[in-house]
């Protein structure tokens, strides 16, 4: 007697000679009988309406007729016997040459027989799609041309996944193959901040940042141990632009080469852009003459603009423009030099007069604000002179500043550069001599500004809100609040104040070789002193807010550069301690001050106060991370 079933109809489609055939099959599914359930084995429980199915695990369903394909009558007691079964696949699909098959005779001519157990071992290479493809009913075996490519295909599969597997082996154990760089780069964009997804880090179980990035890099060798991305994650070019350089123009220019003029700057600088001299009771500020090259709009323009500054890593100098910009127009680097230059006098309430602006030629003598200083203060062969009364000069207009609130602050600096892969840290003392070249440079800054007021001529006003708090710090920890309490510098056509320096009007005007906005001051004065038409204070506004998107990400380059080398320079020296200074007090942690390093850290130090000094060396470096963890040493 056979067991309890039901008839079906199934249809299916058989190809003939390239002919598409449709067959109808009865078929009668029994208890216990092997069906496919999409794409799982199932045994038959029960027949009704709806057929009740057991599946692996021992999960039963109730399901329609036409969710299920029946695969054997059966009877099958047990999913688990559908052992797997092995058998001459290939010799079977050349056996058949391209004939239709269906699934009993498949298993036959593999297995030797047509079971539960074989019905499923075959149907299993249909669905696998190598060698056959279709429904039980019509099996047909795929062409050799298909079967090929498709073991070429999953072979392909199969050593990507291999090498897939060997990859993230060797990036676990911290050991890069020449081969994997390509792989790697995935990773850099994301250390770089120019993605926010890497699938290597997610399949070796790391959170998508980018510092875990940077820590993989190392960890590999992709990247130095010391390696600096912040550049890169600022969006910032690192080589120099590649534009044509022109000659400086044949122009009249006035010819100042008679007076002395002083390039000052720091040692070992290579773009020296200002240079200072008196000539009677007429103080001279002469600038490089950029705008005569980079006149508004040409590629030289355009790609300052793009960059909007200089930007000045320890590891060297980004310019904004061209090398040859700087060889040609840097103050003292030619035996004579063009330059606009700022000429002006100041009264005794220091307020600048008689305000001169000319294209002009002149000799510059380059000094370091070093030797300036050991003139001014009456050491050895040099002449003071000069410098002395250039310093009587400016002592009204400093004193003008100071009446009118300009801020005092004297937080420590340092100049962080590396030279030949040594990190090298050097304070920036405050002297005479930065005092004087800042003085004539802001005094030179607000002729400027009042010069183009007085003319219409627009340009970008730089001015600063005052703070809430008004009074004179003193110490550190008061300078240090000071300083929080200052909103950033804003750039304007509209004239605006400039609370921190103390002037009612200023521009920035004295470094157009590495700062975009000095470029488009002196573009607008130099196309004022030619009578032509210039720029209009929308189209001023335009490009000072193009060059100041830029600018942001330069300036932020480079604090994050010159903290990334400090961490660095603290990793290397591991038993390095300093004194720190007390700026700001909180419940559970003090922010101090490190002098010798200009770097602020948090420390656990219950029970001090503002302005103690403790003594610190570094407890932890986390590179990636831009963290440093400080303890009170003994």
């Amino acid at each position: 007697m056979q067991p309890p079933g039901a008839v079906f109809y199934w249809v299916s489609v058989a190809r003939n000679g390239g002919v598409a055939v449709l067959s109808i099959h009865e078929v009668r599914i029994q208890v216990n009988g092997l069906v496919l359930y999409k794409v799982r084995p199932a045994r038959v429980l029960a027949l009704g309406e709806k057929i009740d199915i057991e599946l692996e695990g021992g999960q039963t369903k109730r399901v329609r007729p036409k969710d299920i394909e029946p695969l054997h009558p059966g009877p099958l007691t047990r999913l688990a016997d559908l052992a797997p079964l092995h058998g001459p696949v290939e010799e079977t699909w050349e056996l058949l040459d391209g004939a239709d098959t269906d699934l009993k005779e498949l298993a036959e001519l593999l297995y030797g027989d047509f079971t539960p157990a074989s019905a499923w071992a075959a149907w299993q290479l249909v669905a696998d799609g190598l060698y056959f493809s279709g429904s039980p009913w019509a099996i047909q075996p795929r062409d050799r041309e298909a079967v090929e490519s498709e073991r070429a295909q999953r072979d392909a599969k199969a050593k990507a996944e291999r090498d897939w597997a060997a990859f993230l082996a060797r990036m676990q154990q911290g050991q890069a193959a020449p081969e994997d760089r390509e792989r790697l780069v995935e990773v850099e964009r994301l250390a770089n901040g120019q993605t926010g997804y890497s699938r290597i880090l997610v399949a070796l179980g790391h959170q998508e940042t980018p510092a875990n990035a940077h820590r993989m890099l190392i960890k590999v060798g992709y990247w130095a141990a010391d390696h600096n991305p912040y550049p890169a994650r600022c969006g910032i070019t690192r080589g120099d632009p590649d534009v044509a350089v022109g000659e400086v123009p044949d122009e009249p220019r006035l010819d100042l080469t008679a007076l002395p003029a002083y390039a000052i700057d720091d040692e070992g600088n290579q773009d020296p852009d200002d240079a200072i001299g008196l000539d009677g009771d007429r103080l001279w500020v002469h600038v490089a003459d950029v705008a005569a090259l980079a006149t508004p709009d040409s590629a030289l323009d355009l790609e300052a603009r793009a960059r909007g500054a200089n930007l000045y890593l320890p590891e060297g100098i980004v310019n904004m423009l061209p090398q040859a910009v700087t060889d040609r127009l840097g103050l003292g680097l030619q035996e004579v030099s063009p330059a606009l230059s700022f000429g002006m006098r100041c009264g005794v309430d220091g307020e600048p007069t008689d305000i001169e602006i000319r294209p002009s030629l002149i000799r510059a003598h380059r000094l370091s604000y070093g030797e300036v200083d050991v003139m001014l203060d009456g050491v050895g062969d040099g002449d003071a002179a000069p410098f002395a009364a250039i310093d009587a000069f400016l002592q009204p207009f400093r004193a003008r500043r100071a009446a009118r609130g300009a801020a005092a602050i004297e937080l420590p600096e340092v100049s962080v550069r590396v030279r030949d892969g040594e990190v090298v840290i050097r304070p920036l003392e405050r002297s005479r001599s930065r005092t004087l070249v800042m003085d004539a440079m802001l005094l030179a800054g607000e002729a400027c500004a009042r010069w183009c007021l007085a003319r219409g001529v627009a340009i970008p006003f730089a001015g600063q809100a005052a703070p809430d708090q008004a009074d004179a710090p003193v110490g550190l920890a008061a300078m240090y609040a000071h300083r929080r309490r200052f909103k950033p510098t804003r750039l304007s056509v509209e004239p605006v104040e400039h609370a921190g320096l103390g002037l009612s009007l200023y521009a920035r005007a004295t470094s157009p070789l590495r700062r975009y906005s000095d470029l488009l001051v002196h573009q607008q004065v130099r196309l004022s002193l030619s009578g032509g038409a210039v720029l209009d204070a929308e189209q001023v506004s335009e490009r000072m807010g193009q060059a100041e998107t830029a600018g942001i990400g330069v300036r932020r380059a480079e604090r994050l550069s010159n903290h990334h080398w400090k961490l660095v320079y603290l990793r290397r020296h591991r038993d390095w301690q300093g004194e720190a200074v007390v700026v700001e007090v909180d419940e559970r942690k003090v922010v101090v001050l490190i002098p010798a390093l200009a770097l602020d850290a948090k420390v656990r130090a219950p029970g001090v106060a503002l302005n103690d000094r403790l003594r610190l060396a570094p407890r932890e470096i986390d590179l990636p991370e831009l963290d440093c963890f400080f303890r009170i040493s003994d």
